[in-house]
């Protein structure tokens, strides 16, 4: 699979796969800033580590292509949060796996993102309520 060597933006990065996997990319990035756009001013998006990446008061999520499947990678508190709808996907600790011979679950990517900056929102607040009790 051909892939650009150092990528410096997600079009950039998404560019450089073929077509069919170009669009299956585009996909979860349209359905990753639908899940933040209450949020999307906010919202950065940049590469990371090599991949897509996107932040909202610290990382949501990354996803990047592989040979046989696009891992997404959602943390693990998303994967066990959702793992009774991810039973048909291989997972790990921090990381599902959407093969390319089947549909990529976008209403799922959608739901675990929103999970993902509410999980944000909250450990943001629980820092500065200790934080207001040391000072």
């Amino acid at each position: 699979m051909k892939k650009v060597k150092t990528p410096k933006t997600v079009d950039e990065y998404i560019s450089g796969y073929p077509e069919e996997v170009q669009k299956r990319l585009a996909d979860i990035r349209k359905a990753v800033m639908k899940a933040v756009k209450k949020s999307a001013h906010q919202t950065v998006e940049k590469i990371g580590y090599g991949m897509p990446s996107y932040s909202f008061k610290g990382i949501l999520v990354y996803f990047a292509a592989h040979t046989n499947h696009i891992g997404f990678y959602p943390g693990p508190l998303a994967i066990e949060e959702f793992k009774k709808d991810l039973v048909d996907y291989k997972l790990s600790r921090g990381t599902i796996q959407f093969p390319h011979d089947k549909n990529i679950p976008l209403k799922l990517i959608t739901e675990i993102v929103k999970f993902r900056v509410n999980e944000n929102i909250r450990k943001e607040e629980e820092k500065a309520l200790k934080k207001r009790r040391i000072v």
